[in-house]
């Protein structure tokens, strides 16, 4: 029987954690609440306050679980109703000295003007903390503004100088055009002019001296410029004669404004580093204060470069301390296995083939984290047919060695049922015993599978969501595989691990190294980056609508040669009034007569997994030659006789999706061929889709579906927890990625809870940062 002391304990870190990330109520599966349930029964008071915590905003969460923690740490005395909070009187906020303003100052203790403390709220910006990091979006080299005389047609420039003289005009009813002559101090004068901006007019006045920025127009020795945005300018102006930081903005807000308010900050706030100084000459960095000058206001571009790097590593230092904190459970003790090198030669010899050099240190990789005593959490990463399956299975042989149960669980019945059948074929001549839990099984069939697996008459599991139902018992579970692991949700996941096994997560989804570092930032990374010899490589074809029929001429003369041939649609947009189904269909009846030779058959979503079965069952027994198939196909599907596939309206997929797609082709011995049919012709769309045309390694698609697409959409929404980046690009920065990751984990390797004093600095910022998180998460 645990002690009320080790109650308080085993509750306090968890609080502590959630407080740390922000009050996302993600630190333990099903929310605080479940987690008081469970052992806040002794501190009554702790569950009044945290009552109905889900529903509360993330403001009112990190009240009451500041409040909750000063309970909980408090001394234990017999229980009596908590006094009510005395109301406090509202007042104007008592102005703080600049000689003692502090990170956590609020802006409206700064002795700004309320419009002023309008303004900086606007930006989203609380406290001189905020200001301090909010990095300008770009900066102009503006200490030598260019003659005027020099520039070239439709160039991007800035002007300094004085109003000489200004205009309004109103062409037609509804249209207004403001111009203004400025003359810099070389007596070169440029003609300003603005549209549809009326609140600028106030802003022009003759004599005034401002800044302008915008695209110049030459006509003969005159120029014009549209204005993109513009500024007052001063003596003490900070605007020109440097470097200058251009922010992100709203209307009635100048750069002006924001420059001179981030001036003040930086002169009179004290900045204390977070990271010690070994840590900074490990990575080559330099020191926080320097670095947030150097962001907005460098010396020069070499100021601005160490700066950026420095505020970029700590970008994704903070990112993965978070994701390492959320994933905690991943670095606790796990299953210990004995792995041993003649258990994987012996599965690798009962193969009808050879691992390749890829397969065989993933395999390694697995075999020393299933040695360890810590949890295994790795994602394998694989382009299609690169034998992740095998991996996988010679994985859970070595788990099955030691007496343990195995799990493979996938995203439909149509892949967990093909699973199996690898799965079968690869242990049963080792003797390793497997079944099938899917939703589609009769009442009996499950009743007697789950007995076997209760009674560990059963090695290795394959199934679907049914592996987490609660009616599944584990006899013994050591080694959990979940497969196209984004396809679920993170509870459904935690289900599955809560006898704690070692785990593999594998993805046929190409995911450049740099995402899968941030989404997966829990997760070791692993990645088989070969394909078996003698595969034969897809050649890709990109054809206009206007050819259309050429591509299924080409399908038929497949199929006369004995070939199948997969067409498959693409998801109709809400706002068309076809339906998914409806465009399926339809695509099916108008290929019957254009192909009328050809047996035809149809597959889509709304079927049920019996009906999609039946219909699969008959494609692989050559029952009829074209499959018109929705994204249903997309994963797990294998029919080695399909040598073409036809995607129509190709223009509406991401390239991740049409390689996905393409790989249900080409597993065969025969040349295969994949013909993209691009209803947009625009110069866009074609050398987006050329990216398929030219290459059929997934990693490179992955990082051009990066660059065109952004993270957030790269695997169909927006990732959860992934905080808009003000200098990071998760396009080009692996390495320094890599380099904070393995910091993090250093850094929680030694302070697991950033509970020692040399990790309150650094706990303080993480949980800065994860709060604008949840709170840009919530708005």
């Amino acid at each position: 029987m645990a002690t009320l002391q080790e109650l308080q304990e085993k509750l306090r870190k968890p609080l502590e954690r959630e407080l740390l990330m922000g009050c996302q109520n993600r630190v333990v599966a099903g929310g605080l609440e479940k987690l008081l349930d469970n052992l806040g029964k002794p501190f009554p008071k702790v569950r009044e306050v945290l009552r109905q915590y889900e529903s509360l905003s993330v403001e009112e969460r990190e009240q009451k679980l500041r409040l909750a923690l000063e309970l909980l740490t408090a001394p234990q005395k017999s229980e009596t109703p908590p006094s009510r909070p005395t109301m406090k009187v509202s007042k104007e906020p008592e102005i703080v000295t600049p000689k003692n303003w502090q990170e956590d100052t609020l802006v409206e203790k700064i002795a700004l003007s309320t419009q002023a403390v309008k303004k900086l709220h606007a930006l989203g910006l609380r406290n001189l903390r905020d200001v301090l990091h909010n990095y300008p979006r770009k900066h102009e080299d503006r200490r030598a503004l260019p003659n005027l005389y020099d520039i070239e047609d439709g160039q991007k420039i800035t002007v300094a100088g004085v109003i000489t003289g200004k205009n309004r005009r109103t062409p037609k009813p509804g249209m207004l055009i403001l111009e203004a002559v400025v003359q810099n101090a070389y007596g070169h004068k440029v003609k300003c002019t603005w549209f549809q901006q009326p609140w600028i007019e106030r802003s022009l006045k003759v004599g005034a001296h401002i800044i302008v920025t915008g695209r110049a127009k030459k006509f003969g020795r005159q120029i014009q410029l549209n204005v993109e945005y513009m500024e007052e300018d001063s003596e003490s102006s900070l605007s020109t004669g440097r470097i200058v930081g251009v922010y992100d903005i709203k209307e009635g807000i100048s750069q002006d404004f924001v420059r001179k308010t981030v001036h003040d900050v930086l002169t009179h706030t004290p900045v204390t580093d977070y990271l010690p100084g070994r840590i900074l000459q490990e990575h080559g960095l330099i020191n926080l204060p320097d670095a947030l000058n150097g962001i907005h206001f460098p010396r020069d571009e070499v100021h601005l470069a160490k700066a950026t790097d420095r505020l970029r590593f700590d970008e994704y230092l903070f990112l993965e301390l978070r994701i390492l904190l959320q994933g905690g459970e991943n670095s606790l003790l796990g299953k210990r296995f004995s792995a041993k090198r003649e258990d994987i030669d012996t599965f690798e010899s009962s193969l009808p083939f050879r691992f390749t050099n890829a397969q065989r240190r993933v395999m390694q990789e697995l075999a020393s984290d299933m040695k360890s005593e810590k949890q295994m959490a790795r994602l394998v990463q694989g382009d299609v047919g690169s034998g992740k399956t095998a991996v996988a299975a010679c994985a859970l042989y070595l788990a099955t060695r030691d007496l343990y149960q195995g799990a493979l669980m996938a995203p439909t019945e149509i892949l967990a049922k093909q699973h199996y059948a690898n799965l079968t074929r690869y242990l049963f001549p080792l003797g390793v015993r497997c079944c099938l839990l899917i939703g589609a099984m009769t009442a009996k069939e499950k009743r007697e599978n789950l007995q076997r697996i209760a009674t560990g008459e059963v090695d290795v599991v394959v199934g679907t969501q049914a592996l987490i139902q609660e009616a599944v018992q584990f006899n013994n579970l050591g080694l959990a595989v979940i497969d196209e692991e984004h396809r679920f949700g993170v509870q459904q996941r935690r289900a599955l691990l809560k006898d704690r096994p070692d785990v593999i997560v594998m993805s046929a989804t190409p995911i450049p190294r740099s995402l899968a570092l941030t989404l997966y930032g829990d997760l070791e990374l692993s990645i088989i980056d070969e394909l078996p010899p003698g595969r034969t490589p897809i050649s890709t074809k990109l054809l206009h609508d206007s050819s259309r029929l050429q591509a299924y001429s080409f399908v038929m003369q497949q199929i006369r040669e004995g070939r199948q041939a997969y067409a498959v649609t693409s998801l109709i947009e809400e706002s068309e009034t076809l339906t998914e189904l409806l465009a399926a269909t339809q695509l099916a009846d108008n290929l019957k007569e254009i192909l009328p030779e050809a047996r035809i058959d149809l597959l889509h979503g709304k079927m049920s997994a019996q009906e999609k079965e039946e219909i699969m069952d008959r494609f692989r027994r050559h029952e009829f030659d074209l499959l018109v198939s929705t994204t249903v196909i997309e994963v797990g599907v294998d029919v080695p006789n399909s040598t073409v596939m036809v995607i129509e309206n190709a223009e509406r997929f991401g390239l991740a999706q049409l390689h996905q797609l393409r790989g249900r082709v080409g597993r065969g011995s025969n040349k295969s061929f994949c013909i993209l049919v691009a209803g947009d012709a625009s110069q866009k769309t074609r050398k987006r889709l050329k990216v398929i045309e030219d290459t059929t390694d997934g990693f490179k698609i992955a990082e051009a579906d990066l660059k065109i697409r952004g993270p957030g959409e790269l695997r169909g929404t927006r990732q959860s927890g992934i905080p808009d980046l003000q200098l990071g690009d998760l396009t080009s920065d692996a390495d320094i990625i890599e380099q904070a990751r393995n910091l993090a984990k250093r850094i929680l390797a030694a302070d697991p809870g950033l509970e020692k004093p040399q990790s309150q600095r650094l706990k303080l910022e993480l949980r800065s940062r994860s709060a604008q998180v949840a709170i840009r998460e919530v708005i």
